[in-house]
């Protein structure tokens, strides 16, 4: 939690500090214009990329995946996105690094494999949930046999009441 309010607290500062290098070098307009096209630049990115994941995500849902990966994704590229639209160098820096394919998947690879392990770590108490997928270790009770029947067929051909 420290973590992140100091990450709150330095952020602005850093960007300030960066603006106004920047304003001193190129002069204020073109730093005003340069961040405005960045954010532009960075929209467009964001809609042709969050369709190309999207897109992906839809494939491996209708080949009977689970699209894990692409919803990773996804939540890099709207962080990415907020990034892009807050004003400032850094943290364009940051926001065109989550909306690059190749760096977005380096970041939800690494991402996934955390989770992973977490879950591995947590199988214990979750009574394996995570480990084997959905109810696995679920069924600790060996009296109960699953299986299926078939109903006896109606052998009135008709309902009808005459």
């Amino acid at each position: 939690m420290r973590f992140l309010f100091a990450l709150f607290i330095a952020v602005p500062i850093v960007e300030m500090v960066v603006l106004i290098e920047v304003g001193q070098q190129i002069g204020a307009l073109w730093t005003i214009a340069l961040v405005l096209l960045t954010a532009f630049i960075g929209i467009n990115l964001l809609r042709h990329q969050g369709l190309a994941t999207l897109s992906r995500a839809n494939w491996r849902m209708q080949s009977g995946q689970i699209p894990a990966q692409e919803m990773l994704e996804g939540i890099l590229l709207a962080v990415g996105g907020a990034l892009l639209l807050t004003p400032g160098f850094v943290t364009d820096s940051i926001g065109f690094l989550l909306l690059l394919p190749f760096t977005r998947q380096f970041f939800a690879t690494r991402l996934m494999g955390r989770f992973k392990m977490f879950s591995k770590a947590n199988a214990g108490a979750t009574g394996g949930f995570a480990q084997g997928g959905f109810g696995a270790g679920f069924n600790k009770d060996e009296s109960i046999i699953e299986g299926e029947f078939d109903a006896p067929q109606n052998s009135h051909k008709s309902n009808k009441i005459e």
